[in-house]
This record gives C-alpha cells, sequence and structure tokens, in this order.
C-alpha cells in the first residue's frame, strides 16, 4: 500500500519567541516493510540554521534554530511511503516468551535495534511493580511471546479509557495506569513497562495510522494525530513485532512508523527550547490517505 502523509504541527504563542533551538523527528525514514518515496518538512518562519541528521536510533531527526520574533511556528510534512509489513508467525507459533527473554539477555549485540537497549527502566519508563503483575497475567508459563504479548494488548484496550485530555506528554506511566485513562502514548508507555518488568525487550514506536479505514472497518482511535505503539522483541528469528494496545491489534498495513526508542523522550516529534514568557497551545492535524499505484510501481495521483 502506498499512502500519501500530511501533518502540520502548530504552535500559537501567547507572547512573541525571542529565540528558539528544536529537535524536530517529523521525518519518515526507510525501515524493514517501509519505503520512503519521497518527503518534505517546511518550516515557518524559516529557521536561521538548519541541519538533517539520524539519531542512535536512524529516527530522521531535523535541528533547527530561529533567532527572528515569531508568534507562531508551523511545521508542515508531506511524504508519500510505500508499506508492506513483514509476514509475521501466527501467535501461537512463536517461542516460549521465557525462551525470548533468555536470549535477549544473552544477546551481545549493541547495535541500535539490538534488545539490550530496551529491556531497562529508561527516562519516561521505570519499573512499576503492579504494572508488572498486570502484565503477567497475560505471560502465564510456557506461552508463546507473541500469543501474550497481544493478549496483554487487548486486555489494555478492554480495561483503558482512551480519554483525551485526561492526561498530558508529562503524565507518568504509573500514574495513567491508576487512572484507568489516557491516550495512546500512555497506553504504550504502560504496555512497554509491564513487559520490561517481565525481562522482555519492548520499545516506542511514533508514528501514523490510516486516516479512512477499508470499508467495513471500524475507524482506528488516534488517526487524527500522531499514533503511537509498542515494539516487542520476539526472538532473532521474527525480530521486532508491533502491538497497538489503543486498538487492540498487531500493527500492520495501516500503520506508518516515523521514529522509535525506549519511549516518547526518544520519538517525541518536537523537542526543544523557546525564550518567550506566556503559555502556548498546540494543534497537530494529520491526514493519510491511500492512493493507487499502476503494476510497474508507478503512483497515480
Amino acid at each position: 500500500m502506498i499512502y500519501d502523509v500530511r501533518q502540520v504541527t502548530t504552535y500559537r504563542y501567547a507572547a512573541p519567541v525571542a529565540t528558539a533551538s528544536h529537535l524536530l523527528r517529523l521525518t519518515p525514514v526507510d525501515r524493514p516493510g517501509q519505503r520512503v518515496l519521497s518527503t518534505v518538512l517546511n518550516v515557518v518562519p524559516a529557521p536561521a540554521e538548519r541541519a538533517d541528521m539520524r539519531d542512535f536510533f536512524g529516527n530522521g531527526l531535523t535541528r533547527i534554530a530561529l533567532h527572528t520574533r515569531h508568534d507562531a511556528l508551523v511545521l508542515r510534512t508531506h511524504a508519500r511511503i510505500a508499506v508492506a509489513p513483514p509476514a509475521i508467525p501466527a501467535p501461537e507459533a512463536t517461542l516460549p516468551w521465557e525462551t525470548v527473554r533468555e536470549l535477549a539477555w544473552a544477546s551481545a549485540d549493541l547495535t541500535p535495534h539490538a534488545p539490550a537497549h530496551h529491556l531497562f527502566a529508561s527516562r519516561r519508563v521505570p519499573m512499576v511493580p503492579k504494572i508488572t503483575a498486570y502484565a503477567a497475567e497475560s505471560f502465564p508459563r510456557g506461552r508463546p511471546i507473541v500469543a501474550a504479548g497481544l493478549e496483554l494488548a487487548c486486555r489494555i484496550k478492554a480495561d483503558f479509557a482512551y480519554a483525551p485530555g485526561a492526561t498530558d506528554v508529562t503524565t507518568p506511566a504509573a500514574t495513567a495506569f491508576a487512572l484507568r485513562r489516557g491516550v495512546c502514548q500512555d497506553f504504550s508507555e504502560i504496555m512497554i513497562a509491564g513487559l520490561r518488568g517481565l525481562g522482555l525487550a519492548a520499545g516506542y514506536v511514533s508514528g501514523f495510522l490510516r486516516t479512512t479505514p477499508p470499508p467495513g472497518q471500524p475507524r482506528l482511535e488516534g488517526a487524527d494525530a500522531t499514533h503511537a505503539w509498542v515494539s516487542l522483541w520476539c526472538g532473532p528469528a521474527v525480530g521486532w513485532v508491533g502491538l497497538d494496545p489503543t486498538n487492540a491489534m498487531l500493527a500492520g498495513l495501516d500503520h506508518i512508523v516515523l521514529a522509535v526508542g525506549r519511549d516518547y523522550a526518544d520519538a517525541a516529534p518536537v523537542d526543544g527550547v523557546i525564550v518567550a514568557t506566556g503559555d502556548h497551545a498546540l494543534t497537530v492535524a494529520v491526514d493519510v490517505v491511500p492512493v493507487a499505484a499502476d503494476p510497474f510501481g508507478r503512483v497515480n495521483g
């Protein structure tokens, strides 16, 4: 499937900003099962300095600096992306989760996509005993890892209310867990905390969802903004498997990856510092539209 992705992120400031420096993770990159055909990131006002690079995890990273006074910052991303997710074995046919845990801890690999980086507590995802106990209910002895992970995602969907405004980007996972409500970021970090508490390697994924579902399919939660889900390491043969606790499903053709990391802090779309007084208002608009491709792989439209 080939998608046109458009995202507009707008910050409006109560008082003019004199100077600002930002790190932007708004540019998708090629990944297994995902190929970026084109991508453009426009910044208004035009930055005085701009540098495009990759971070440790391979995410597209844009560093900008603005030195003129401005009362708004508008970030527009337009990308065309081909998605063909790799095949995942039947959940019940994957390795027992204890075996995967042993393999993760025994691995000497320290490359960016190795499980070692996702086994420990991170800046935003501590080990929380109550969350570990909650996750353990889906992981009885000998259960195949993808089956167990998918059940945990489904339980989070059933037990937690999707409630925009109940939390914000600073809400700790333990607080969202106690509230039993939140949004995709909260549900993902809760799930990651539970998986790591069991000794499994779990990471955070930010990205997009298809805005308009196929005919007859329900609309997915989180399709109006950047979405978040979990990546679970399932052994060297299977690798990383996406699990979406907000929608109780495996990540697949409807999921487009923007950035990955240990938690939200590693994959935040916008980070940085501004010099100003007063508050700001943030709006994010996302549109993900399938486009047609002819038999030769050329895109029409």
